[in-house]
């Protein structure tokens, strides 16, 4: 097996960014790493009941020899073995993020030895993390376009702090035959159109319909077509989550209410983001951009006669992606892959 990378979980965004990355790489490239000080920068640092989850699950999918997976743990050792495709589930035990968890175990089980059958159980539009609608209409249509095969369908949707939320995904392994050419998001085309919808769960209805006048008003131009709509999850939650239609992609923007936080300031939350996105003039939403790096690495880079070296694909801009805006997320995805891809 190779010697393991060493990563310093303090550097960068300093939070579960990196862990993730370092579990989704490990594990597809089947070179152990150490990771210290991880969430070093956040007020609780450690591995939390969400962290802990995405270790048990790659390592559960890879049959990975682990050391230090237990909460509050600031240091991981994680030793992969061979990847099974096959039927998992994956209970986080609070509203943690069921995407972020399915982001971590999809580029794994892409390179599975059969299809697989996960059940995700948290919370699905929790403050933080990608919510579900971004990570069904936005996030796999990309990973599509590369070629993977991923299916995901919501069963229920799950708040903080009552959780419950429960997504069901199917991933076949990754087919090189069906690898495109050329993968690029630098042009989404003319915009087609945009739908505001605002969602509640055991709280007043006229928190959504306030939000979503709100963001409809403050939009004109975009003339967004307006939604209300009620689930029934565990426990109250409210999110506001605006679709933008463009010709070769689908745009989610969202903002997500909790309990101190009033319904005009989750949208103006919601406006600023738009607006940020469309002055940008840009085709991949910033949060995207990160999300995307790990895929494309593993599936697209090296295959497009680019040579394996990170810091060549930065200089050459080998991914073809129109950032919106370079996150601390995204500088700590491309130092991670760096020090996978450097590592013997």
């Amino acid at each position: 097996m190779d010697s393991e990378v060493i990563i310093d979980g303090s550097q960068g965004e300093g939070g579960g960014q990196m862990l993730r990355t370092s579990l989704s790489l490990s594990a597809a490239y089947g070179k152990p790493f150490e990771m210290h000080n991880i969430r070093a920068k956040r007020d609780k640092p450690g591995l939390k009941r969400q962290h802990l989850t995405c270790v048990r699950a790659v390592a559960q999918i890879c049959g990975a020899q682990v050391e230090g997976d237990e909460v509050g743990s600031m240091r991981l050792l994680f030793k992969p073995g061979a990847i099974k495709g096959g039927v998992y589930q994956f209970d986080i035990g609070t509203a943690g993020s069921v995407t972020l968890v399915a982001q971590t175990v999809i580029p794994v089980l892409l390179r599975a030895d059969a299809p697989s059958t996960v059940t995700i159980t948290g919370g699905t539009h929790v403050p933080f993390a990608p919510i579900w609608e971004f990570f069904a209409e936005t996030y796999l249509p990309e990973l599509r376009k590369m070629g993977a095969r991923v299916e995901a369908e919501l069963e229920q949707c799950g708040f903080y702090p009552a959780a419950g939320g429960v997504v069901k995904l199917r991933v076949w392994p990754y087919d090189e035959l069906k690898r495109p050419e050329r993968y690029e998001l630098t042009d989404i085309g003319a915009y087609k159109g945009g739908i505001v919808e605002g969602v509640v769960s055991h709280i007043p209805r006229s928190i959504a319909e306030a939000e979503v006048g709100i963001v409809g008003n403050q939009l004109r131009d975009l003339a967004l077509e307006r939604a209300v709509r009620e689930v029934n999850a565990l426990g109250p939650g409210n999110y506001c989550c605006t679709r933008l239609c463009y010709e070769r992609a689908t745009v989610v923007i969202s903002g997500i209410g909790t309990y101190n936080k009033s319904r005009k300031a989750v949208a103006n939350e919601v406006v600023q983001q738009i607006n940020n996105f469309v002055k940008s003039g840009k085709a991949c939403e910033k949060h995207l951009a990160d999300q995307l790096l790990v895929p494309l690495h593993l599936f697209i880079g090296k295959h497009q006669e680019w040579s394996d070296r990170w810091q060549d694909f930065i200089n050459v801009n080998a991914w073809n992606l129109a950032i919106q805006k370079e996150t601390s997320h995204y500088t700590t995805n491309e130092m991670v892959i760096a020090a996978f891809t450097s590592a013997g």
